[in-house]
């Protein structure tokens, strides 16, 4: 599975092999007083393998002075994480006509609840959003039991789990009692109204503490309500945790340990939305609201079996949410069924008058949309099976040392269970597109253009960089809990070497790539993709939508994890749930929920759940 960790091993060297000199001589400057010397302008050139003439120099150096002097004029302007850049992204390109009239939500017929509520309210705790709803409307069932279940199992669970930060139990209680009367007085606010929910602890809550999962913010407390706080307060929601994340927004390990899998709780969660899509698939909250930047909504519903969709970049609004890129971040739910995330998104979406980048499209939910008139395509050569790359001609053994010989033999060892993983969990994406076909859909092939994707990854670096400057520059990036090569703190200072020109230079191939795949999808209204494809890459590129489901368990025959040096034991293996991802057009989100609901429809897997043990 591909998520951000993976990317960042790769892409925090991006840079090295660039232009280094502005980022190379403001380092040295930095040492020295902010003085620049034509000896750090050799020393600099040398390092970005640039060739410089001696009398260029003194023209250089009074320009290079003033730089610096202009550095710190900004730094001593202490800007805040929320404040964005002047720059605003827009994934729509010329020519492109959003839908903009709203109309009602229609969502699918209510579930029969003659029965009422269980003795055990506990066998509800794993129902959907629709479910949960119609037995509050109907009150066959309590908000405020409701909220008492979900809270004690958060409790019971995360000992092991590990996906709560902070547990809002007095501003639920409070709000579920409010629901209760509101809706004894026949005052409904619709399907969310008296429903608990977790929050992914970079969403800002009034009088609670914003972590971001990240040593050195654990007592952080940010004086706001987030804009999606907010509106599903509005909606009556019960928010009752704030739910963990990797240390600002990277992976699955927090100040407090690491998030787990509820399906192997050997395993991480993957992240960054660990805690939403850890609690969701435990049965601890009836949904919850995550991020992604690059796969931090679809590693984790991969990983927990959740539903997770990952709204068009500039559908929702992220003003109270920790930036970590402002051109790639975006919000979006976790779920148990694809209808509960259109449900969701119906209550959080639209602009707020504060993120700048959120367009005036509308989202019109109808669970009764006719998806089989709908044009379907889906990534041939990515349900492929692909040949690994080759690796270079190997030395004779005879000339290997012990240690070397040994290296080679994990790798061999390590390339042959990979390629046995992607072998058998093929059969996952094979099975996928036999049951399409049998529901009738005539699926079209598509092959998204090929560009160079991942060389445009470094727009997230940088942008992270700026985003956290001051946490490299002060020294305070020690107290993150990870400091491995892979994790922000030595990204973050790798980035500050990508060259502004660099990163426009990204942005212009951005563009092009943003105009060749929406050439894609003007064949189609949906793609079905295997959910570790590059597409991952380039949808977040793009800020085309996603929804991520569930799409069977490993059996026993599954190959089973390698233990990492570290002692972890790494994703997959038997019992654990694979996912198919189906990728939608700007802002039609409608569409991609119909389909990927009619597919859920017609399997079983969101209907099962992990067997806890607390």
């Amino acid at each position: 599975m591909l998520d951000r960790r993976d990317f960042l091993a790769v892409c925090s060297r991006f840079g090295l092999t660039t232009t280094l000199l502005p980022g190379v001589l403001w380092a040295m400057a930095d040492e020295k007083d902010g003085k620049i010397t034509r000896e750090m302008i050799d020393h600099a050139a040398a390092v970005a393998d640039l060739h410089i003439l001696d009398e260029h120099k003194a023209m250089m150096l009074e320009s290079l002075t003033q730089y610096a002097k202009d550095y710190e004029a900004i730094y001593a302007l202490k800007i805040p994480n929320q404040v964005a850049p002047a720059v605003v992204f827009d994934p729509v390109l010329p020519g492109m006509k959003l839908q903009t009239e709203k109309r009602p939500m229609k969502i699918s017929a209510a579930p029969s609840v003659n029965a009422g509520a269980p003795k055990n309210l506990e066998d509800v705790a794993f129902y959907s959003v629709r479910q949960l709803a119609e037995l509050v409307r109907s009150r066959k069932v309590s908000s405020t039991a409701l909220t008492q279940m979900y809270l004690e199992r958060l409790k019971r669970y995360d000992p092991v789990l590990k996906f709560v930060i902070t547990l809002t139990e007095d501003r639920a209680l409070a709000k579920a009692k409010e629901a209760d009367r509101e809706i004894a007085a026949g005052k409904y606010r619709g399907p969310l109204h008296g429903l608990p929910w977790g929050a992914k602890d970079l969403l800002a809550v009034k009088g609670y503490r914003t972590t971001w999962g990240a040593g050195g913010f654990e007592d952080q407390k940010i004086d706001e309500d987030a804009t999606v706080v907010q509106r599903l307060d509005a909606a009556g929601a019960v928010l009752v945790a704030k739910l963990t994340l990797g240390a600002l927004a990277q992976g699955d390990k927090w100040f407090g340990g690491m998030t787990r899998n509820p399906w192997n709780t050997k395993q991480g969660s993957s992240g960054s939305s660990a805690g939403s899509a850890s609690a969701t698939s435990a049965g601890c909250v009836a949904f919850a609201i995550g991020s992604e930047t690059l796969g931090s909504i679809s590693s984790p519903s991969t990983r927990c079996g959740t539903t997770g969709l990952r709204p068009t970049f500039g559908f929702v609004p992220r003003t109270g949410a920790m930036a970590l890129s402002w051109t790639m971040d975006k919000l979006g739910p976790i779920c148990r069924a694809v209808e509960d995330c259109a449900i969701v998104l119906s209550t959080i979406y639209g602009p707020d008058g504060h993120d700048r980048t959120v367009q005036n499209a509308a989202f019109n939910w109808d669970a009764g949309l006719d998806w089989r008139k709908l044009r379907i395509g889906y990534l041939k050569s990515d349900f492929e099976l692909q040949q690994p790359n080759q690796p270079e001609p190997p030395k004779e053994e005879k000339d290997l040392t012990p240690e070397e010989m040994k290296k080679r033999e994990e790798e061999k060892s390590n390339r042959a269970l990979t390629r046995a993983r992607r072998v058998y969990d093929k059969t996952f994406d094979d099975a996928s597109l036999e049951k399409l076909a049998k529901m009738g859909i005539n699926l079209i092939p598509v092959e998204l253009p090929k560009f160079p994707y991942q060389s445009m990854v470094p727009i997230l670096l940088a942008e992270a960089a700026a985003a956290f400057d001051d946490l490299t520059r002060s020294g305070r990036d020690k107290l993150l809990t990870q400091q491995t090569k892979d994790d922000w703190p030595n990204t973050f200072r790798s980035a500050r070497f990508i060259p502004a020109v660099e990163y426009i230079q990204a942005n212009r191939a951005r563009m092009m790539a943003m105009e060749a795949v929406n050439k894609a999808f003007e064949k189609v209204d949906v793609i079905v993709a295997p959910t570790g494809s590059t597409q991952l890459v380039v949808t977040n590129l793009t800020g085309h939508p996603a929804v991520i489901l569930p799409n069977g368990i490993r059996g026993d025959d599954a190959p089973k994890p390698r233990v990492r040096d570290n002692g972890e034991l790494e994703p997959g293996g038997p019992g654990t749930p694979v996912s198919l991802t189906f990728l939608g057009q700007l802002y039609g989100e409608a569409k991609l929920l119909a389909v990927a609901k009619a597919y859920q429809d017609a399997t079983d897997f969101h209907l099962r759940h992990p067997k806890l043990e607390s």
